[in-house]
């Protein structure tokens, strides 16, 4: 019988999708007051691998990924993701844009050994972990790279995304050495 331990800790990660640049620091501005400091911001991208989301956020989407320095137990992605489902919501409702959702805020969390997203939707390949709240391995590592599963989203699969992850997966092995 294997011994119960508890995990080690991750990295809390978000990505931020929107066409406006107001929305975007927004939403990292509300992750940092309740997650803590931002210890790693990506670069803006552009979001130009699907058209998914133009019907609900427009066109000229742009995405942005930040990385928190408070790590956490993975687990605590299910609260997590309830809580960006109420700050998106909230900044719908405080601004003006023609958009029915003008920011999209995507929380997981990256390990030594992969990026897992969390979601409402259910899928083949997904957990179920509590209160609504799914969970997919996006991608792992594995001799030295990021590899992808047939469900892994194309943004996902960029280079230029995987370098961030990469950059994020080297931080928190450095964190955790102390």
């Amino acid at each position: 019988m294997g011994e119960i331990s508890t995990h080690q800790p991750v990295l809390l990660i978000c990505a931020l999708v929107s066409r406006y640049p107001d929305a975007l620091r927004w939403g990292i501005d509300q992750l940092s007051r309740t997650r803590g400091p931002v210890a790693l911001e990506s670069p803006v991208f552009d979001f130009t691998e699907t058209s998914y989301y133009n019907a609900t956020m427009g066109e000229d989407l742009k995405k942005q990924f930040v990385a928190f320095e408070n790590l956490v137990q993975p687990d605590e992605i299910v609260d997590t993701k309830r809580a960006t489902n109420r700050l998106e919501l909230d900044y719908s409702a405080a601004h003006q844009h023609p958009e029915d959702r003008p920011l999209n805020l995507d929380p997981g969390y990256i390990s030594t050994a992969k990026l897992v997203l969390a979601t409402t939707k259910d899928r083949d390949h997904r957990l179920y972990m509590a209160k609504g709240i799914y969970a997919e391995v996006t991608l792992f590592y594995r001799k030295k790279q990021w590899c992808s599963s047939r469900w892994t989203y194309p943004d996902y699969q960029r280079e230029d995304f995987q370098e961030y992850f990469s950059k994020c997966r080297t931080w928190l092995k450095e964190r955790i050495r102390g």
